[in-house]
């Protein structure tokens, strides 16, 4: 497998699940891994990794196992199927500051911002998948 970067997303977020499908249908060469953090089989396959942390924000896993989070993600994963360019900027020095900040905020708020954008409203209450987050103090 030529997976470069495991990304783990939220399915239950229309905009991240926007995003994700654009990703697969442009990367060719199988360059990115998807996990939906909101599925059964990511507690099971990932009992190390923070249910808690990941729904905070977007992270992945390098093919080293480090994890990476926020718009580092977004601009590699974006990068390895060949349109790096679009997030380049906010990767700057200057701006990257700003575009973390404004990140943490998108994150926090994206369910009712993919509302506001897409007309779509999460595809499952948070709280139903009891199976994804065995350790209620990590839920939410």
């Amino acid at each position: 497998m030529n997976t470069q970067l495991t990304v783990f997303y939220d399915g239950y977020c229309p905009l991240c699940m926007a995003e994700m499908n654009k990703l697969k249908q442009l990367d060719k060469h199988a360059t990115l891994g998807f996990v939906d953090i909101q599925t059964p089989a990511f507690a099971r396959d990932y009992p190390h990794l923070s249910w808690s942390a990941l729904n905070a924000r977007i992270h992945a896993q390098l093919p080293d196992g480090s994890l990476i989070s926020g718009l580092d993600v977004t601009y590699l994963a974006w990068k390895l199927v060949g349109k790096g360019w679009i997030y380049a900027p906010l990767r700057w020095p200057v701006i990257r500051w700003f575009a973390d900040k404004a990140y943490l905020v998108f994150a926090k708020h994206r369910y009712t911002l993919s509302f506001w954008l897409t007309g779509k409203r999460r595809s499952v209450a948070a709280n139903d998948c009891e199976v994804c987050r065995p350790n209620k103090e990590e839920r939410p």
